[in-house]
This record gives C-alpha cells, structure tokens and sequence, in this order.
C-alpha cells in the first residue's frame, strides 16, 4: 500500500502532496522527482500493472470496449500516464493475467522537461532549504 505525505517548507511555506521517495502499490509503483522547468515536486509513475490480454470474449461486447482496454495491440505508450491517472483507473473486470510496464520518470507537465529523482529529506523546490515532511500520511493510495 502506497503513502502520500504533505512535505512543505518552512522558508518559503511550498506545500507538496508526494511519497517523498520509491514508493509501490498493488496496481503502480511511483518514484518523487523534482522539475527544474515547473519548480514543483511530483510523483512520477515508474511501473504499472496491465492485463496482458483482453479477457472479453463475445466479439459484439468485444468491438465496443476493446478501445476502452487497450490500445493498438504491440503498442506500449510512449509516456507514463499521470499520478492521479494511474490510481484512478479500474481494474478490468475478469482479467487472470497482468504484466508490469515499466517507464522512465518524466514530468507530468511535459516530458521535455529536466527533473531528478528527490528523496526525502531534500531541498525545497523554490528556496533550497530543507523540507519537512507531516508524521501522518496526507493518502493511502492503492
């Protein structure tokens, strides 16, 4: 079960709602990064779980949410889909198989942007001084 804290600092008063480092659910796995470009902190999705194939077999039901499970077929997505994205995906009803995609970490901003992994306790985002993080979880997630 993954954790979410509320880090803020005590110079500037920047709040953020992150994992603070590696953190792993049932369903994705989130590592903390710091964009250089956005100047915030964000937990990028570093792994998540798939079916590894569509478990619909009636091919009426199947032509209308095919696009719904998956995508072109041998495709992966070029960019990992956003935090919130991620944990608020539904499982896909009678799938027996999953399989475990895994990304590079990437600003969910803009993938061109430079970021690079933050693991607690680090530096402020906006004024460099080191943030603190609140004892009790902000979210249990997945």
């Amino acid at each position: 079960m993954g954790r979410t804290y509320l880090f803020e600092c005590a110079k500037c008063g920047y709040r953020a709602t992150v994992s603070g480092g590696a953190d792993r659910g049932f369903q994705l796995a989130v590592q903390t990064v710091l964009c250089f470009e956005c100047k915030r902190l964000y937990d990028a999705v570093t792994e998540l779980r798939v079916p590894r194939r569509s478990p619909l077999r009636q091919p009426a039901l199947r032509k209308r949410l095919v696009p719904l499970v998956e995508s072109k077929r041998g495709q992966r997505p070029q960019s990992p889909p956003s935090f919130a994205a991620a944990l608020n995906r539904l499982t896909v009803p009678g799938a027996r198989h999953y399989q475990w995609l895994s990304f590079a970490p990437a600003c969910p901003v803009s993938t061109r942007h430079r970021l690079r992994v933050w693991n607690h306790p680090d530096r402020c985002p906006k004024c460099g001084v080191l943030m603190d993080q609140n004892a009790l979880p902000f979210r249990l997630w997945d």
